[in-house]
């Protein structure tokens, strides 16, 4: 089971092992929120609700990888559960189709510093070596 948990700003990954018999789904789990930020000592369950489950690579054979939610205890999401809203935006706008684009930046060397850069100090505005 992974999730994210509750570190702020950029919440880390979080995991830990369960043993399914085989042909048996994943099932609903809980945890310990206050070793992840998420839940204060005096109330700490929160629940992970599985939501994808994909073969482990590196294990193989029958090993799975479960992507998880983070739920409270009543099965609200929980306040770090920023794939809840997600999911309900992707539900408002399921006829449509997204755009999105990709850029690659690279970075040429040459005697240690980068391409088109003096020797000493720094270039003048975005010029040649950009």
């Amino acid at each position: 089971y992974i999730w994210a948990h509750g570190t702020e700003p950029e919440p880390l990954m979080r995991s830990k092992t369960r043993i399914i018999k085989k042909g048996k789904e994943p099932e609903i789990w809980g945890f310990d929120g206050s070793s992840t930020n998420q839940a204060p000592g005096s109330n700490s369950d929160c629940v992970l609700r599985p939501v994808f489950v994909t073969p482990d690579p590196i294990r193989g054979g029958d090993n799975i990888l479960v992507l998880c939610e983070v739920e409270l205890t009543d099965f609200t999401p929980h306040p770090t559960n920023t794939r809840a809203a997600t999911r309900a935006v992707a539900e408002k706008y399921a006829d449509m189709s997204p755009m999105f684009g990709i850029e690659q930046e690279y970075t040429f060397f040459k005697d240690g510093r980068p391409y088109g850069w003096p020797e000493v100090g720094y270039p003048a505005p975005q010029g040649p070596y950009y």
